[in-house]
């Protein structure tokens, strides 16, 4: 993890320089952030920009702390080509189910890399589903897929509940752009390793169950 490739430094260096102009810049914040009211009224580019918005230091540092552990993985992969493609299409797939779970909520905004960042996530735990992951309050460092599903469950809940003051819709949306994008390029996934593409799908399965029965 010492050795970063250009694509991770690039990826975390403009995140910082974007979020520390919106820090000084109220305007420059407000204009580029995610915005139902203002990218219905055709400000679609706030979609990827408020990507590269955070709401203070804590926020911003969280998620490229979070992109630092497992970026690297993807990237070996994949390479950094495919690493930026799942993350900028991650981006994406987090405004697009934002858009469409508060489409009728014209005040409702966000900002933050958090869906991109779940996307490579979730892409490095279909790649090393086996990899061990620590979390606090919990001794012992448990198996990559089970802290996915997990947190993919909590999203539910917090889209559900409408829990705390964060974008669980986009960490979803994210998560959903990292998996298929890992299938995309590498549908041999599906054969060698069926079981845990199938159960690593299912927190997905469940959203749209929920959405379509109207439960969300």
């Amino acid at each position: 993890m010492n050795n970063l490739s250009i694509a991770t430094i690039a990826i975390i260096a403009a995140n910082v320089l974007v979020s520390l102009k919106g820090f000084n810049d109220t305007y420059f914040f407000e204009r580029y952030k995610f915005g139902i009211g203002a990218i219905k009224a055709g400000q679609k580019e706030r979609m990827l920009t408020s990507g590269f918005l955070h709401v203070d230091i804590s926020h911003l540092f969280f998620n490229m702390f979070t992109l630092y552990f497992f970026a690297e993985v993807v990237i070996n992969g994949f390479g950094s080509g495919k690493f930026l493609i799942i993350y900028f299409i991650s981006l994406v797939a987090g405004s697009l189910l934002a858009l469409f779970f508060h489409k009728n909520e014209p005040y409702y905004s966000a900002v933050g890399a958090s869906g991109a960042v779940t996307g490579i996530l979730y892409a490095a735990i279909l790649l090393q589903p086996d990899m061990r992951l620590g979390i606090m309050f919990i001794p012992i460092p448990l198996p990559a897929y089970v802290l996915g599903i997990g947190y993919l469950l909590y999203s539910i809940y917090g889209m559900k509940s409408r829990l705390g003051n964060i974008g669980h819709t986009a960490h979803f949306g994210g998560a959903v752009g990292g998996y298929v994008s890992t299938v995309l390029f590498m549908p041999s996934l599906l054969v060698t390793d069926t079981f845990m593409m199938v159960i690593l799908a299912l927190p997905i399965v469940l959203l749209f169950i929920l959405a379509r029965a109207g439960k969300i």
